[in-house]
């Protein structure tokens, strides 16, 4: 996934109302950015944190400037919560993503559950049908070990079961993590910001709910999926 125009470097002054956030770029201007992520952000909020920002010349958007990637002990995190399903989607179309590779057919956002959109359905003759949720992850508090959610993530926690009963039906069901960061060589579930969350995906994964986690390649010019890391329960 290349961005379309070269990102703006910056600091972080203060991340606020989880959707805004105001930068010092680096020529000296200050400006209100958007911020396309609800979650805690834990780690990457801190005020003096360098930044890289997208720019829009979108007559319609109120703010042009996204927040895109925070620097932290040397490397990026993708931030975005928009893009892992465009990562997905390109990843899909390489054949990146081995597990999920010989579908001809891969539509997004279909209606299934209870009020629910599923991120993929992939569709192959004389193959099962894949249900394919896609989650963002950026949290790393200890050592090279990825985590998610970043707090309380119920809806997650809906997905997992509706993922459950696409499997009960006789399809494939996945759970796919995009880890926007490269300092990550393993990921578990967060036990302690929200263990339903953690419990649910342990038995999802009993109930034959597959899941993958992929690492992504960050760069200030583009982003893409890499390779596989491990899920540790």
């Amino acid at each position: 996934m290349q961005f379309p125009q070269p990102l703006e470097r910056g600091r972080l002054i203060q991340r606020y109302k989880r959707f805004l956030a105001d930068v010092a770029f680096d020529d000296g201007r200050e400006a209100t950015v958007h911020v396309p992520n609800p979650g805690a952000m834990l780690g990457l909020n801190m005020p003096g944190l360098p930044v890289w920002v997208s720019r829009s010349d979108s007559a319609t958007r109120k703010l042009p400037h996204t927040l895109e990637m925070v620097e932290v002990d040397g490397g990026l995190v993708g931030v975005n919560t928009m893009h892992p399903n465009r990562l997905v989607a390109e990843a899909l179309r390489e054949g990146v993503i081995g597990e999920l590779s010989g579908y001809v057919s891969v539509r997004p956002e279909v209606k299934y559950g209870v009020a629910s959109r599923v991120d993929f359905v992939l569709e192959g003759e004389g193959r099962p049908r894949v249900w394919l949720e896609v989650k963002n992850c950026h949290l790393r508090r200890e050592g090279s070990l990825a985590e998610f959610p970043d707090c309380v993530a119920a809806r997650s926690t809906k997905h997992l079961k509706e993922l459950e009963a696409m499997v009960a039906e006789g399809d494939r069901a996945v759970v796919l993590f995009t880890v926007q960061r490269t300092d990550c060589d393993a990921f578990s579930a967060c036990h302690d910001l929200d263990p339903a969350f953690a419990a649910g995906l342990g038995r999802a994964a009993d109930a034959g709910v597959e899941v993958l986690v992929y690492r992504c390649e960050m760069g200030q010019d583009a982003i893409r999926l890499s390779h596989r890391i491990p899920w540790r329960r």
